[in-house]
This record gives C-alpha cells, structure tokens and sequence, in this order.
C-alpha cells in the first residue's frame, strides 16, 4: 500500500484551515450588506413620513384658511359677529353633489301662571295671536328644523321650518325660505322669498337665540312676537372700519302688524339702518333706526272666537341699540350684554271691536325694553328685563274695547339663569312678575334648548 506524501496532507491541512475564515468573510459582508439596506429603508421611510406630515400641515392650515374665509364673510361689529352672505362656492358638479348643511333645534318648556290663562287681557292693546301667554304646563317650545347651502357660486339658499305650539295646538309651519345673493358688487346683498324681516335688533334672531324664555313684551303686542313676511330685501355694508349697514324691504303685507295683503300683495315697505364699532379691546356696540310702513286690511286679533278687527294704515318706528363688555375681546369664561328697544307706533283706519260696530280710529301706542346678560362664570349667566308699554287715551266711544287703557301703564319684569353645558346645550329658569294684565300674576318657566347639526353663527 503506497503512503500518502507529506506534502498532500500539507496541503489538505492548510485547506481546512483556511475555509472557516473565508466563510466568516463573507458572513460579515452579508451582514454588512443588510445594515445597509435597512438604513436605506430607514432613510426612505423617514423621507416620507416627512413628507406625509408637510402634507398634513398644509391641509390643517388651508383648513383653518377656508375657515378664515368663512368667517370673514361675516362682517363683524365689535367682537361678534353680524349676519352677512354666505361663503361663494362653486357649482356642483351633479345632483348627486348637493350636500346641505342641516341642524335641528328642540326647544320645550314648562310653564306656570298664577292667573288663568283665559283670562290674560292687556289694557290698551288688541292682543296679536303671539301676544297672549303660552299653554300652561308641559309643553313644546319652538322647535327648528333647518336646511341650508350655496346654490352654486351666485346664490345661498335656506328653509327653517317651526313646530310649534298655538293655543293649545301644534302646528308645523314655514319660518324662512329664501334665497341669498353672495357676489354683487360693492357690498349689496339682496334677499328674496319669506323671511324674518332685518328691523330693529331682535327681530331677526330666531327665538332659541334669545336670552329669555320669550320674546319682551312690545315685541310680543307690536311684531307679533317677530315680523316675518314674504318679500324682497336689500342691503348694502360700507366698506369701511365702523360698520355701517343701510336696507330695505317690500313685503307682501300678510303678517301682523299688516293684515290681509294689501294693494294687490305689495302693501308694507320698510327701511333700516345700522352703525356699530369697537371700544377698545373689551367693549363693543351697535345702534339702530327703523321703520315699517304697513296697510292693514280686516287685521284680527288672536281670540278666535271673537277678534277686534283693524283696517287702515300703520306707521312704526324702532330705535335699537346694544354694548357688550368682554376682558380683552375674550368672551368665554366673563361677559355682560346690555340691549334695548324703543318702539313708537301711529295707526290711523277704522276699528271693529268684537261684537260692536266700526269706528274711527287715530291711534299711538309705545312701549320698551331694556335688559341684561351677565355670565359670571363659565357656563353661567344671569339675566334682569324690565318692559313697559303705554297706550293714547282715547274717547267714551272705546270705553270696554281691547283700547280702553283703563288708567294703566302695563309692565313686567324678569329674572332668567341658564347653564350651558356646551355651546349646543341649555336649559334655563326664568320668573316673571307680570303687571300688563288686569291683575298681577306670577310666572314661571323651565326650559331646554338643544341644537343638533349644523347651525349658522348668530348675530351680534
């Protein structure tokens, strides 16, 4: 048997020897390589998770711009807002593309009366169908259902429809309807369709918006607690640093204090103008004139059963103003509101009282309110009212009439706290000692308002 040279075993050793080394080089340049890939990766990633967040960043702040936008087409006076057109959108591009802002207000409140509700009579004054008390007990306020959104790039349209409760009953029916112009030039803006008209302050506030449980007492005898027509309405914002607003409107004339549509649906006009501005950082205020001319055409009273009736013609004149105070313009955890309204109205026509024959009739009634919001804390406010009409003394030939005055100077005055949960909750307690009847009576209210959806900012 031939032996093996030393010479091969040699080499065989040297072999083995050098295979494990070889192998662990090429381990490390993997792992080399695999380092490297995963740095890659990260570096990538990194890239573009940066670049998702400049892309996040850039769409929160064209959102906080359209929203800027959106709230600059509210012209403000003071640190409030005041109601202006809509944003301009453009077209949708199919029917499928119409998406309307909608929101719901529920409104219910439980009342009690010291006095019988039948029995509630105001001397001087032929009462409007809103001008009496609410059913007594527990019952439904005014709940709102709304609809709203740009038509396309020139018009806005709205709808608010009401339940509501009505001598016992309740009735649906059509608040608002309207459209709204959003790009006419040098400041117009024009309105048409049924809307509450833009006259003195709270006129065009819808009633869940108001600071007490009901509307004053001469807006409730003169407005019908709100004066809401179908019509045309125009008005023009100066493009200036004091707000300066200046409107009109031609009106159907179906709506107390007009009656009956006169001159063929064209019978009551009005004209309104409005100034405001800032005091400082913590004050702002806001002042008006306005006036509506009416035709009355057989205007019932609210008795069902046995209305006055007025026709002829009616002159009415508004004077409003309001101040608010805020540390620093910030309204959230103090704030105070003073508000007031000065009414003074003529009529002139012939008047029918319930059961008797028609007389002749030249007529001045007036009346105001002044009252006071203070939120004290956050969530918390407390409020003070004071109203009081006054009716002309007319002759023996109105002795037992709705207009006799009787030597009276009706009044009432009211004290309401409300908490908030949030800006889409309240409810609210209220007491009023009413001095408008023939006798005095002492009233209370429960109520809760709760806004769900969309709902447009208020005015100032």
């Amino acid at each position: 048997m031939n032996s093996i040279p030393c010479w091969a075993i040699t080499l065989v050793v040297a072999v083995a020897l050098l295979l494990p080394h070889s192998s662990l080089a090429a381990d490390h340049d993997e792992i080399a390589e695999i380092h490297q890939e995963i740095q890659t990766m990260k570096s990538e990633y990194e890239a573009r998770i940066a670049s998702l967040e400049a892309r996040l960043q850039a769409a929160e702040q064209a959102t906080k711009s359209a929203e800027a936008k959106a709230e600059s087409a509210q012209t403000t006076a003071g640190n409030a807002l005041v109601a202006a057109p809509p944003v301009a959108a453009s077209a949708p591009a199919s029917a499928s593309a119409f998406n309307p802002a909608i929101g719901l207000i529920l409104d219910a409140k439980a009342r009690y009366y010291s006095r019988d509700v039948g029995d509630f009579r105001i001397p001087g004054f032929s009462l409007p169908h809103e001008g009496g008390l609410g059913v007594e007990g527990l019952g439904l306020g005014e709940s709102e259902l709304n609809f709203y959104a740009n038509v396309d790039d020139k018009f806005y349209g709205s709808l608010t429809t009401a339940v509501a409760e009505e001598n016992g009953d309740t009735t649906v029916s059509v608040e608002e309807a309207f459209i709204q112009t959003l790009t006419l030039p040098v400041g117009l803006t024009v309105k048409a369709g049924r809307f509450f008209s833009n006259i003195g302050y709270l006129n065009s506030t819808h009633a869940h918006a108001d600071d007490f449980a009901d509307r004053p007492l001469p807006n409730r005898i003169f407005l019908n607690g709100q004066f809401g027509d179908d019509g045309v309405q125009v008005r023009w914002l100066a493009p200036t640093d004091l707000y300066v607003e200046l409107g009109g409107e031609l009106l159907r004339g179906a709506s107390y204090p007009a009656g009956g549509g006169s001159d063929n649906g064209k019978g009551t006009w009005t004209a309104f103008g409005h100034v405001g501005g800032d005091l400082g950082d913590s004050q702002s205020w806001r002042a008006g004139l306005s006036y509506l001319s009416a035709r009355a055409n057989h205007r019932d009273t609210g008795d069902p059963d046995a209305p006055d009736l007025f026709s002829g013609n009616v002159d009415m004149w508004i004077v409003d103003a309001v101040w608010k105070w805020a540390p620093n313009g910030d309204a959230a955890n103090r704030n105070f509101k003073l508000q007031g309204e000065y009414f003074a109205r003529a009529e002139k026509g012939r008047y029918t009282p319930a059961g008797g024959v028609a007389l002749p009739l030249s007529f001045d009634q007036d009346g105001f309110y002044v009252q006071s919001i203070y939120q004290f804390m956050p969530q918390w406010r407390i409020g003070l009212r004071y109203a009081q009409l006054e009716a002309e003394r007319l002759g023996s030939s109105f002795a037992g009439t709705a207009l006799d005055e009787r030597g009276r100077t009706p009044w009432d005055v009211s004290a309401m706290i409300d908490w908030s949960n949030t800006e889409f909750s309240r409810i609210r307690l209220q007491y009023n000692r009413d001095e408008s009847g023939l006798r005095p009576d002492d009233q209370v209210v429960v109520q809760y308002i709760m806004s769900l959806g969309a709902h447009g900012a208020h005015q100032f």
